[in-house]
C-alpha cells in the first residue's frame, strides 16, 4: 500500500473540489486513459460509488503511482478544470524540487546548449526540472508496460526548452543516467535537414559516430539502444510529400535528406530505435500523420512559481521583484508569454532599468508592443552622463529586414549566406549581438538567431513601420517578403501563424507616442502610410465585429495600439457587435474599444466560466482569496463595459447567452441598464448561472417603458414567473413581445401569468416554446385568449406537452378572440380528434386566425377531412404548415381538391417530410393547375423522383401558375431532373425552387417566420 503522501501532490483535496457531476466524469476519464488496464485490481462498482476521499484512498494504495500522478493532470485537463491541474503541476514541482534524490540538476555546459538567460547563475550551468521525466518511459520503466512508446514527442511555444530538455536526457542517455544500460545518441536538427543534399543515412550521422559507415549489419541488431533526436520538426523546408516518397530501410543508400528522415519517422530505418521529437505546435497535425504510436509531452515552460523566483534573482530585492511582478501579471497575455526564459529576461531588464529611474513600471505592461518598445529604447538609450554618440538607426534596419524575412521564411536562425542575400553586414549585427537581442550560435560560427521568436516578430513588425525613404534605403523589401496588406490579411495568417503576432505588434507601433520614443532613440522616421492598411483589415469583413471571432481579434488588436484616435476610426461604422468573454483580457479589450462605438446599436455577449468569481464558497480559504481579489479587480473594468447602455444612445438590442456571471456583475448590469439614458428595446437572456439572476433582470424591467421585446431562456427557478407578472401589470410596463423557453414553473404560477397577460395592454406576441405548460396551464391561457380586453395576436405554443384534451376550450377561444391572428401548435400530440375541434372554431366567420402551424401534431389522412371541409369554407387561413405529419395518399388528395375551389385562400402550405409519393404529384400538378392564390409550397423531405418532378414542372413553366417559391428534396447527380429545374427557371423566372438539403432530424425549415 502506497499512502497519499508519497505521491507529488495531495490528491484528497483536489478530489474534493470536484461536484457530483464531474467526479462522474472523472471516473469515466481514469478508464479511457487507463491503456494497460491499471485498475484492474478495482471493482467497478467500487470505483462509481466512491465518493473523493474514497476514490483518492482506491488510486494512491492500488494503483501504480506514475501513472496515478499522469492520470490526474491529464484527466483535470480534459474536464477543463485546468485550475486543478495547475496546482497539481506545481505541488509536484515543489515535491520534485525537496526531493533530495529528484531535485533539479545542474549539467555541465556544451556545445549543445544556447546561452544562458537565468539570473545568478553562470554560463556553463544549466537547470532542469525533472517533472517531466516522470512521463517518459526510458526514463520510468515500470510506469509503462512492454512493450513502451518508443517515440516520444516534446510539443510547447517557442522557447520554452524543448532543444534543451531534448538534449539533456540524449547527455543523460549517453552516460548512463537512465536505469537501463544505453549506447548512442544522434542529434538531428532539421533546420539543418532542409540544407541537406543527397546523402545515406550513415553519412548524416557520421559527425558523431565517424566509422558508421563502416559498421555491419550486427549493428541493426543494437537499434534498441539507439536515441535519434529529431530536433525542431516545424522547421522542416521540404516539398510536400517528400516525407512519405522514396523511404527504405537501407541507411547505406543514397536518398535526399527528406527521405531519410521520413524513412527515420515512419520506423523503416532503426525500427527499435527511441525517437525525441521536438515541435511546436503548429506541426503536429502533420507529424501525427508520420509516427507511430507516439507519447506527446506539452512543454510549458515556467511556471508562475518558476517566474516569481526569475523575478527575485534578476532583481536581487524582494520589494521591486514583486513590483515588478505585479506589474507584468496585471497583463495576462504577457504573463503567459513569460513562461518563456527569454521572454522572462526581456520583461525583468525593461522594467528594472525604468524602476531604476523611478518609473512606474505598471503602464509599460499594459500591452506587449508598450514592453518591447521599452526594452528596445532602453537598451539603446545613452548611459547617464555619457555622449550620445550616433543613433543605430542603420543597424536597426537591418536587423528588422533580417527578423521580417525569417518571419516571412518561418525561420529563426540565419547564417552568412542569408546576411549577403539581404546586403546585411556583421557590423549591422554588432550592437544587438552585444546586448544579447541578437545571439551567436555555439557551434557553428557565422550563424545568429533571435533571443527568441516574439523579439523577431516585434522586430519584424517594425519593419512596416520605419520610413525607408527617409533612411535612404528606399524599398529594400524582398520579394518573398508580402507587404502590410498580406502581412495582415487573414489568408496569410492561416499558412504562416508566424505573422499573426508580427500584425499584432504592427497595430501597437500605430501609437504616436511610440513612435517619437522610436524616432528619439534611433534617430529614424516612422511612417503613418501602414494606418490605413491597419484600418482596412479591420474593416475588410462586411460586418467585421458581428463574428465572436471576428470581433475578438480587432478589439485585440485596437487595444494593443492605445490610441484613441485610430480606434474612434476603426469602430465609427460599426452597428453590431458579438462578443465572447474567455477571460480578464477579452473584458479589457472589449471595454477599451466599445466606449468608442457611436453608432452602436446590437450587442451580443457571452461570459464564460471563470471570468467572475462564481458564487459558491466551495473553493479553499486561499483560493477563494485570490480569486476574490480578482474579481474586484475584473469589476471596474465590466462596469466600464456596461456603462455603454447608457452612453450609447443608438443601442437597442442586448443578448446575453451561455453565460456564467455572479452577483456583483448581475447588479452592476442591472444598475446600468436602469440609469435614464439606457434605451434597451430588445434584450435576450438564455442559459445565464447565477439562476437568480432572472429574478434581478425581471425586478429591473419593471417600469423600464422602453422594453418591448424580452426572451428568457434556461431558468429552471418557478420564483422568476411572480416577478414577471409584476413587470406584466406594472402601468408603464410596454412588452410588445415575450419569449419564454424551457421554463419550469407550478399551474398556479402559470394561471397568474395568463391573469397578468390578459390585464396587459401592450404584449401582442407571447412565445412558449419548449415549455412545460400541460394541458392544465394552458387551460388558463385559453380563458385568457376569451377575455376581450386580451390584446395577443400571435401565440406559439410550440413543443408544450399539450394533447387534444383541451382543444375544445381553445377552439371557442378562437370564436371570440377578433385578434388572435397567428398559432402555433406544433410537436404536441393534438391527434385528429384535437384537430377536428379547432376545425370547428376555425370555421366560424368571426375567427380571424391566418397562421396555423400543425407541423408533427399525429395528424393523419382522416385529420384532413375536416382540415378540407374549413379551406373550402372562405376561411381566414392563408399559411398552412402540416409538416412531418403522415397525410397519406387520401389526405393529401383531399387537401388538393381543397385548393382547387375558389373560396380557398391558402398562400402558403408546407408540406415538408409528410411521405409524399411520385403517385400523389397528379393531384398536386391538378391543384396547382386550377389554384391562383397559392404563392409558396414546401415539399423538402419527399421522395417525388424524377417522374413525380416532371408532372410538376408541367405545370410549374406555365406562365400561369402563381407560386412563387417552391423547396424540393432533389438529387444533384440526377442530370436528368436538374435539366428540368433548368427549363422550368428559363420559362418562368418569378419562381423560386430551393433544394433541400436537411435531414428530417435536423431543426425544420422555419413556418415560425410568420408567426414572429
Amino acid at each position: 500500500m502506497i499512502p497519499s503522501t508519497q505521491l507529488g501532490f495531495h490528491l484528497r483535496p483536489l478530489l474534493e473540489q470536484l461536484d457530483q457531476e464531474e467526479l462522474s466524469k472523472f471516473k469515466s476519464l481514469l478508464r479511457t486513459l487507463s491503456p494497460h488496464d491499471e485498475l484492474q485490481h478495482v471493482p467497478q462498482t467500487e470505483l462509481e460509488q466512491a465518493n473523493g476521499k474514497q476514490l483518492a484512498e482506491v488510486l494512491t494504495s492500488r494503483c501504480p503511482r506514475p501513472w496515478v500522478e499522469k492520470v490526474t493532470i491529464q484527466a483535470f485537463d480534459k474536464m477543463g478544470r485546468t485550475d486543478l491541474s495547475a496546482r497539481a503541476e506545481d505541488e509536484l514541482r515543489a515535491h520534485i524540487t525537496d526531493g533530495k534524490q529528484e531535485g533539479s540538476r545542474s549539467m555541465p555546459k556544451k556545445t549543445l546548449w544556447k546561452k544562458n538567460l537565468w539570473p545568478g547563475v553562470s554560463g556553463d550551468i544549466h537547470h532542469f526540472p525533472r517533472g517531466y521525466e516522470r512521463l517518459v518511459p526510458f526514463y520510468n520503466p515500470e510506469m509503462f508496460a512492454e512493450p513502451f512508446p518508443h517515440t516520444v514527442v516534446l510539443h510547447g511555444p517557442a522557447g520554452v526548452g524543448k532543444t534543451t530538455l531534448a538534449k539533456k536526457w540524449m547527455l543523460d542517455w549517453t552516460q548512463h543516467n537512465l536505469p537501463t544500460t544505453l549506447q548512442a545518441a544522434f542529434y538531428l536538427s532539421c533546420r539543418d535537414l532542409s540544407r541537406q543534399g543527397t546523402c545515406t543515412f550513415a553519412e548524416l550521422i557520421a559527425k558523431k559516430w565517424p566509422h558508421a559507415q563502416e559498421a555491419g549489419p550486427e549493428i541493426l541488431a543494437q537499434a534498441q539502444r539507439f536515441l535519434f533526436v529529431v530536433d525542431g520538426f516545424d522547421e522542416l523546408r521540404v516539398p510536400s510529400g517528400s516525407l512519405v516518397q522514396d523511404i527504405c530501410g537501407d541507411w547505406k543508400k543514397q536518398k535526399p535528406a527528406a527521405a531519410l528522415l521520413g524513412s527515420l519517422l515512419k520506423r523503416k530505418l532503426f525500427p527499435k530505435a527511441t525517437l525525441l521529437i521536438t515541435t511546436r505546435p503548429g506541426a503536429l497535425g502533420e507529424l501525427r500523420l508520420l509516427v507511430e504510436q507516439p507519447l506527446f509531452i506539452e512543454v510549458e515552460g515556467l511556471s508562475e512559481r518558476d517566474r516569481r523566483d526569475y523575478f527575485l534573482r534578476h532583481f536581487g530585492q524582494e520589494d521591486p521583484a514583486l513590483r515588478a511582478l505585479e506589474a507584468m501579471e496585471s497583463n495576462p497575455a504577457l504573463s503567459r508569454m513569460a513562461a518563456v526564459p527569454a521572454v522572462c529576461w526581456v520583461v525583468c531588464t525593461c522594467l528594472q532599468v525604468q524602476m531604476e529611474k523611478g518609473e512606474d513600471p505598471a503602464p509599460t505592461c499594459h500591452t506587449a508592443t508598450s514592453l518591447f518598445l521599452r526594452f528596445l529604447c532602453g537598451q539603446f538609450a545613452p548611459s547617464p552622463g555619457g555622449s550620445s554618440g550616433p543613433r543605430p538607426g542603420a543597424s536597426l534596419s537591418a536587423v528588422c529586414l533580417l527578423a521580417t524575412q525569417g518571419a516571412w521564411a518561418q525561420t529563426s536562425v540565419f547564417d552568412r549566406e542569408d546576411l549577403g542575400r539581404l546586403g546585411v553586414t556583421e557590423a549591422d549585427l554588432q550592437p544587438f549581438l552585444d546586448r544579447s537581442i541578437l545571439q551567436e550560435d555555439a557551434d557553428c560560427e557565422g550563424r545568429y538567431a533571435f533571443v527568441h521568436l516574439s523579439v523577431q516578430q516585434f522586430l519584424a513588425a517594425l519593419f512596416y513601420v520605419l520610413d525607408s525613404d527617409a533612411q535612404g534605403d528606399g524599398d529594400r523589401r524582398p520579394r518573398d517578403v508580402g507587404d502590410a496588406q498580406r502581412l495582415l490579411s487573414k489568408e496569410e495568417r492561416l499558412r504562416n501563424p508566424t505573422l499573426t503576432l508580427v500584425g499584432h505588434f504592427l497595430f501597437g507601433l500605430a501609437n504616436e507616442k511610440r513612435a517619437r520614443e522610436l524616432q528619439a532613440t534611433f534617430g529614424c522616421r516612422v511612417s503613418t502610410g501602414v494606418r490605413r492598411e491597419l484600418l482596412r483589415s479591420v474593416s475588410s469583413a462586411s460586418q467585421p465585429f458581428s463574428s465572436a471571432a471576428h470581433a475578438k481579434e480587432a478589439v485585440s488588436r485596437l487595444y494593443e495600439s492605445q490610441e484613441e484616435s485610430l480606434v474612434k476610426e476603426a469602430v465609427a461604422h460599426v452597428e453590431v457587435v458579438s462578443l465572447r468573454l474567455q477571460n480578464q483580457t477579452d473584458v479589457v479589450h472589449a471595454t477599451f474599444c466599445l466606449q468608442h462605438c457611436e453608432n452602436l446599436q446590437r450587442v451580443s455577449l457571452q461570459v464564460d466560466k471563470g471570468v467572475f468569481l462564481e458564487n459558491d464558497g466551495a473553493s479553499e480559504s486561499d483560493t477563494w482569496a485570490e480569486r476574490s481579489r480578482n474579481d474586484q479587480h475584473m469589476l471596474p473594468f465590466w462596469m466600464d463595459l456596461c456603462s455603454m447602455f447608457g452612453s450609447n444612445k443608438k443601442l437597442t438590442f442586448l443578448d446575453i447567452s451561455q453565460s456564467f456571471l455572479n452577483f456583483s456583475s448581475v447588479k452592476i448590469l442591472c444598475e446600468k441598464i436602469t440609469s435614464a439614458t439606457c434605451n434597451l428595446q430588445k434584450v435576450v437572456l438564455r442559459n445565464i448561472s447565477p439562476p437568480d439572476a432572472y429574478r434581478n433582470f425581471c425586478v429591473v424591467f419593471a417600469g423600464y417603458q422602453a422594453l418591448t421585446h424580452l426572451t428568457l431562456q434556461g431558468n429552471d427557478q418557478n420564483d422568476m414567473l411572480p416577478l414577471l407578472c409584476g413587470v406584466l401589470r406594472h402601468p408603464k410596463c410596454s412588452l410588445q413581445y415575450l419569449r419564454l423557453i424551457s421554463c419550469s414553473a407550478t399551474s398556479q404560477q402559470w394561471a397568474d401569468l395568463s391573469s397578468a397577460v390578459e390585464t396587459n395592454q401592450s404584449l401582442t406576441c407571447l412565445n412558449l416554446t419548449d415549455t412545460e405548460l400541460l394541458d392544465e396551464a394552458a387551460k388558463s391561457l385559453y380563458v385568457t385568449l376569451r377575455h376581450p380586453k386580451c390584446f395577443l395576436q400571435r401565440l406559439s405554443l410550440e413543443n408544450c406537452h399539450l394533447t387534444g384534451a383541451y382543444c375544445k376550450e381553445l377552439s371557442s377561444a378562437l370564436i371570440v378572440n377578433q385578434r388572435l391572428t397567428h398559432l402555433c401548435l406544433a410537436k404536441n400530440d393534438l391527434g385528429d380528434r384535437g384537430l377536428k375541434l379547432l376545425c370547428e372554431g376555425l370555421s366560424y366567420p368571426e375567427c380571424q386566425l391566418r397562421t396555423l402551424v400543425l407541423y408533427y401534431c399525429n395528424i393523419t389522412q382522416d385529420g384532413c377531412i375536416n382540415l378540407c371541409m374549413l379551406l373550402q369554407q372562405n376561411s381566414s387561413l392563408t399559411h398552412l404548415d402540416l409538416g412531418m405529419n403522415h397525410v397519406g395518399v387520401t389526405g393529401l388528395r383531399l387537401l388538393c381538391e381543397a385548393l382547387k375551389k375558389p373560396l380557398c385562400n391558402l398562400r402558403c402550405l408546407w408540406l415538408w417530410g409528410c411521405a409524399i409519393t411520385p403517385l400523389s404529384c397528379a393531384d398536386l400538378s391538378s391543384a396547382l393547375r386550377n389554384n391562383q392564390n397559392l404563392t409558396a409550397l414546401d415539399l423538402g423531405q419527399n421522395s417525388l423522383g424524377y417522374s413525380g418532378i416532371k408532372m410538376l414542372c408541367d405545370v410549374l413553366k406555365l406562365q400561369s401558375c402563381p407560386l412563387q417559391k417552391l423547396r424540393l428534396k432533389i438529387d444533384q447527380s440526377d442530370a436528368q431532373t436538374q435539366e428540368l429545374l433548368r427549363e422550368v427557371r428559363e420559362s418562368n423566372p418569378n419562381l423560386t425552387i430551393e433544394r433541400d438539403n436537411q435531414e428530417p432530424k435536423n431543426k425544420r425549415p422555419s413556418s415560425g417566420d410568420f408567426i414572429f
